[in-house]
């Protein structure tokens, strides 16, 4: 594969997630916002990362978490990686952090047992009481595909079943 591609993940799958996120969604809204769940793009052709857009507003008071699942998965080359950042203006005006820094989605977890399914998982951590607010259908992460190495003597044989952590099992 030369390039990469993004997708929904299944309906079922992304159901499951955001009852996660809402438990009390009913399966009408899951599959509206499921319906209307865009794929990340690049905003100009000098874009280097893919805007991923929030499903649900986001309102978040400084110290408070979300957990966004996007519905989003990603084939790419086996040899890159998609790294995931804030969008720059919004970490820029509000410290808004991803919780693991920068979110390393490897080519293989599109095989996984979630479908690859891409979460965001945010804090704002403004120290100058400023409120995120970010309405659904607006970009709020991007993801930067990269290329990386390996030594000659890598000797890597594992399969991927899992999401977060699950090469460390």
């Amino acid at each position: 594969m030369e390039k990469a591609k993004f997708y929904k993940v299944s309906y079922q799958q992304f159901e499951e997630s955001y009852l996660d996120y809402d438990p009390k969604a009913s399966q009408e809204s899951i599959q509206q916002i499921y319906d209307e769940l865009e794929l990340p793009k690049r905003a100009t052709r000098g874009s280097a990362g893919y805007d991923f857009y929030t499903p649900v507003d986001v309102y978040l008071k400084p110290g408070e978490t979300i957990k966004i699942p996007t519905g989003i998965r990603c084939e790419m080359n086996e040899s890159w990686v998609l790294m995931i950042y804030p969008r720059s203006g919004l970490g820029f005006k509000y410290r808004l952090q991803l919780n693991n820094t920068v979110g390393v989605i490897d080519s293989d977890y599109f095989y996984s047992d979630n479908e690859g399914h891409i979460f965001i998982k945010m804090t704002n951590d403004s120290n100058e009481e400023k409120n995120v607010d970010v309405k659904k259908g607006q970009g709020i992460a991007q993801g930067i595909f990269m290329q990386y190495g390996i030594v000659e003597d890598d000797d890597a044989t594992q399969v991927r079943n899992g999401g977060f952590g699950s090469t460390t099992k």
